[in-house]
């Protein structure tokens, strides 16, 4: 039985996709963490307003995209073709990183009506 290997997978994309996502994500963070920091001293909506802005967005973008390419080149390591690769991952990334995004718009809401004790989690007792 023969296997089909790729002759030149594509390892240093691979590697660059998972460093420019950790940055990205980095990044994403501290962007997240002033904007709240900031928002939890004034009470401002107008910081709330700038979670809008490009300052978060484009970090975000830029860790949805580095995801995509890191899942789809890690397909092909393991034997897969490119196009598939990317079949496979763009629809996965981009549908995980709208529900995230979703989700991440509703804390701030209850964050921004509730303060912190909206998301006390340890305050529900079940």
């Amino acid at each position: 039985m023969n296997y089909y290997f790729p002759a030149d997978p594509p390892y240093f994309l691979f590697a660059i996709s998972l460093v420019a996502g950790l940055a990205c994500g980095r990044s994403f963070e501290v962007t997240l963490r002033n904007l709240v920091n900031a928002w939890s001293r004034s009470k401002s909506s107008r910081i709330m307003l700038e979670l809008k802005s490009a300052s978060i967005k484009v970090p975000y973008l830029g860790m949805t995209i580095s995801i995509a390419v890191f899942m789809s080149t890690g397909l092909e390591v393991f034997g897969f073709p490119t196009l598939f690769g990317y079949i496979v991952a763009i629809p996965i990334t981009v549908g995980i990183a709208l529900l995230v995004w979703r989700q991440l718009g509703q804390m701030l809401v209850e964050l921004e009506r509730g303060g912190s004790a909206a998301l006390d989690l340890d305050s529900f007792e079940g």
